[in-house]
């Protein structure tokens, strides 16, 4: 870690954004298996919010690694960094008073911890939403074909077949979505943001 820096706090209060966008900082953080329906879920979110005129921003973990994070692999370590990485840039996003969208297996809890104890230091929001389908379902759904080649083993490390998946324990949010379409499950979201006072 370099030594020779020094943060340069800006002139404008977070209250001025908050204000003038109405809205409050938060990160919506979409944990689960391949499959479970985070990215479908996020996109019918983002989508829903800007059709509200809210400033919102989607990041997607397929997405990221086209440019962020395209230097790193699927190992535990990369993943830990993978995680880290989104947890710092999603931050900065709810600094600007964005509703940040995340959609990422993020597997360890350890690591959800890290980024929500980010986000808390900051005195911003922080929604953790367990998007959860049994190994079953998302094996049947498996559209990118991943849980059949890991299955033959073919892809090392594949969350919830040759690596662990660690659900959350205390999410704010806990959607099933075997038992939930994708409307019920922005409604459900959008319920949680209101109540909260992030958006009105």
């Amino acid at each position: 870690m370099a030594t020779n820096i020094t943060f340069h706090p800006g002139s404008i209060e977070a209250s001025e954004r908050v204000e003038l966008l109405k809205q409050k900082g938060v990160t919506i953080w979409l944990t689960g298996l391949s499959a479970s329906g985070k990215s479908t879920i996020a996109c019918a979110l983002e989508q829903h919010l800007l059709h509200m005129h809210k400033f919102v921003y989607r990041l997607d973990g397929d997405n990221v690694r086209f440019g962020l994070n395209k230097d790193l692999g699927f190992d535990e370590k990369s993943r830990v960094e993978n995680i880290r990485r989104i947890g710092e840039v999603s931050k900065l996003f709810a600094d600007s008073a964005c509703i940040a969208v995340t959609a990422f297996i993020s597997p360890y809890k350890a690591d959800r911890a890290v980024a929500r104890e980010l986000h808390e230091k900051a005195n911003l929001g922080f929604v953790e939403v367990f998007v959860d389908a049994p190994l079953s379902v998302v094996e049947q759904r498996d559209p990118k074909g991943l849980y059949k080649k890991a299955r033959a083993g073919e892809i090392k490390d594949f969350t919830g077949i040759s690596a662990p998946y660690e659900p959350p324990e205390y999410p704010e949010l806990h959607i099933k979505t075997n038992e939930c379409d994708v409307s019920k499950a922005v409604e459900k979201i959008m319920e949680h943001l209101v109540a909260h006072g992030y958006i009105s």
